[in-house]
Order: structure tokens, then C-alpha cells, then sequence
């Protein structure tokens, strides 16, 4: 079992990997061994996974969700396969405890009084700056 926070937590059967070749270091290594991890993992169909967390998982993950609704997540940066499984677990743990945060609701506010007595005085003194400008024009001249 994998726990992500208080609320979930996910059984490791629910989770798929595959090993597949990877670039980057390693040396001979490399062309040989499948050490970069490709972990898929069912977010619209997890029973691990309570609804209104499944939402928010699928609208953060974006591209990473196909029309399948399987998450999938590579790693290939680590040079053992084990630090990759390890690594794109924790990508998918942080995933999911990001998914758990409820957004902050946005009430909107209302102008206190001084902000709006504030805004009235400099309009009065711009429009007295811009009266000042005006030449005064009588039909003598």
C-alpha cells in the first residue's frame, strides 16, 4: 500500500509498469538494460481514488491522461530501474496530494469606503489640474 495522505491511499496492484530502454548514462549499460519505467495508472477507474479527487487528478494531469483513462507518468533519469520506479512513484504520490487540496473559493470583495473617498479626491484634483490648463477666452482680444 502506498500512502499518499490521510484520505488515500493506493494498493500497488493498481499500478502498472513497464521497462523500457532509455538514453542518458549508463554507458555500455545503456544498450543493453531496460531501465527507464513507464508507470500507468487507471485514474478514472481507481477505487483508491474518492470522486471529487479524481476530477481535480484528471484536469492537473492534462496530456498525461489518454482517452483510456490511464495516467501515465515516465521516468528515465535515475540509472537502476528501481530509482525510476521510485521516482515515478513519487511523481504520481504528488500528483494525487495535489489533487486532494480543495481550491480556496474566491469571494469577491467590495471597495472599503476610504479606497473609494481615495479615489474620488484625485479625480477632483486631476479635473482641478486639467481646469487650470484651460485658457480663459473672452471676445476683447
Amino acid at each position: 500500500m502506498i500512502v499518499v495522505n490521510g484520505r488515500v491511499t493506493i494498493d500497488e496492484a493498481e499500478l502498472d509498469f513497464e521497462f523500457i530502454r532509455a538514453g542518458g548514462p549508463g554507458g555500455q549499460n545503456v544498450n543493453k538494460v531496460s531501465t527507464a519505467v513507464r508507470l500507468r495508472f487507471d485514474a478514472k477507474g481507481s477505487p483508491s481514488l474518492p470522486e471529487d479527487i479524481r476530477r481535480r487528478l484528471i484536469g492537473i494531469a492534462g496530456k498525461r491522461i489518454g482517452a483510456d483513462g490511464f495516467l501515465t507518468i515516465h521516468a528515465r533519469a535515475k540509472r537502476t530501474q528501481e530509482g525510476n520506479r521510485r521516482e515515478a512513484i513519487e511523481r504520481l504520490v504528488e500528483l494525487i496530494d495535489q489533487a486532494s487540496e480543495r481550491p480556496k473559493i474566491r469571494r469577491p470583495s467590495k471597495p472599503t469606503l476610504a479606497s473609494k473617498a481615495r479615489r474620488l479626491e484625485s479625480k477632483r484634483r486631476r479635473g482641478e489640474t486639467k481646469a487650470g490648463r484651460r485658457g480663459r477666452f473672452n471676445g476683447d482680444d
